[in-house]
Formats: C-alpha cells, structure tokens, sequence
C-alpha cells in the first residue's frame, strides 16, 4: 500500500541557510506521526514542504504517491503549474499557530467559503458540511458567531473545521496549542483526538508530549534539520536512543 507521505533525502534552503539536511520518513494511511523538537530545527519547514508552500532544494517528496510540485520526466523534475500546485494543496488541510480567521465572518462563513470559491460546492451544501464540522468541534453553538466573541481555543477549533472543510486526505498540524493559553489547549487537543480516532492521516508539530505518547502511531525527534530519532512514541519518548533526544526530553518533560 502507497504511504500517504514519503520523503526520501529532502533538503530546504534559504539562501545559505540549510534548514532541512535530508530528511527521509514515512506516513501511513490512517496513522497520526508527532514531530518533536526545539525551535529552529526544522519542523515547520517540512510541514510547508509538503504542501509545497515552500520548495525542496533536493530529494522527493510525495503525497498518496504523487510528487508534490514537480512532475518527473526521465530522470529530470519539471515544475507544475501554479494552479495544478493549488488543486493538490486543497487535499491537503494545514492548521497553524495562529487562526488566521477572517474577522468579517461569522464561524460558519470561515468554514465555508473555501468550499464554495475553490471546490465550487453549492452554498446550501457548504454549509450543511460547515455546521456539521462545526458540530465535530464542540462548536454548535458559534456558528454566528465572529472571531473577536470566540476564545483562542474556538478560533483554533473554528480553523480545524475550516480544513477540514476541503475534505482533505491528510491534515498537517504546526504547533496547534502553542499560542493557546493552557487552560484552552485541551479543548483543542480534544478535537485533534476526535480525528485520530476517525482515521484522519495526520502529522503534528508539537510541544504537547502527552498528546503524542497517547494518540501517535510514530513519533520523530527532529534538531538542526535531521531526524535524530523516530518510532514507537514509548521507545522514542520512553527511552530514546539519542543523547540529543534525552537531553530534549529532560527540559520538557
């Protein structure tokens, strides 16, 4: 069976700057993988590769089989159109730090509008979907309801459900809770566990160590633009091979 994400050897740079040094790894269908880490090491650029919002510098990176970005002809890459690039990034849910909501728009609004002005689903249909997702979130009740009247907590939730909008096949989580205040985290955790338990492919960047013991499939420690280590959560976060693992856990567990 095709893993849903593949990439072999993958470098990203900013000018000098190698950011990704060669990442390899594996996602199957239905699995949820946890990318641990300190800041700096990469993380967010790989997630944003493989929704080709940044461009790899070498390697290949697939999702569900395909290349992301390129087409390969003989043994050379060629580049998609833009609106080729933006038609497979719609399979692709990414949720990030900040909700980047629309303040204009009522919960409901923000779910649906990528639905109606890319995928071109009717109104009454998006919004059907929209109430229901909302529904999913434990959000019933704000579906009129602008982003100043919500929490951060809501508004994280109220953009888990915006993705999720676009029927994707996998769903990429950046530090979801990190600009969340703690009391608000675990509502947020919650839904992303919802999902879990529904099958959703899912890959998150995260700090929140019990979340990815108890719901991951894989957990990867990543540092200066490597996987140091990856497997089982409890072999990974238990008892981590690595020095540089263990000297990570011991400052945030």
């Amino acid at each position: 069976m095709t893993a849903m994400v593949k990439a072999e050897a993958v470098h990203k740079r900013f000018g000098r700057l190698e950011v990704l040094k060669g990442i390899t790894l594996e996602v199957d269908r239905g699995e949820v993988m946890c990318i641990l880490g300190p800041s700096g090491s990469g993380k967010s650029t790989f997630l944003r590769c493989i929704n080709h919002l940044d461009k790899i510098n070498a390697g290949r990176l697939y999702v569900d089989g395909e290349l992301v970005g390129y087409r390969e002809r003989g043994a050379k890459l060629h580049e998609l159109p833009e609106r080729e690039v933006a038609r497979k990034r719609a399979q692709v849910g990414m949720v990030f730090q900040h909700f980047h909501l629309f303040p204009h728009m009522t919960a409901l609004e923000n779910v649906t509008l990528a639905p109606v002005q890319v995928s071109k689903v009717s109104r009454d249909e998006a919004r059907k979907r929209g109430t229901e997702l909302l529904g999913r979130v434990g959000l019933a009740d704000k579906l009129n309801t602008y982003p100043v009247a919500l929490s951060g907590g809501q508004q994280q939730r109220v953009a888990i459900a915006r993705a999720l909008a676009m029927r994707p096949k996998l769903m990429l989580f950046d530090e979801p809770t990190s600009a969340l205040d703690p009391e608000l985290v675990g509502e947020v955790l919650e839904a992303m566990r919802q999902l879990a338990r529904e099958g959703m492919t899912m890959i998150v960047v995260t700090h929140e160590m019990g979340f990815a013991r108890e719901v991951a499939d894989k957990a990867v420690f990543m540092d200066d633009g490597v996987v140091v280590e990856a497997g089982q959560p409890e072999d990974v976060l238990g008892s981590p091979k690595h020095e540089r693992t263990r000297t990570f856990l011991s400052k945030v567990l």
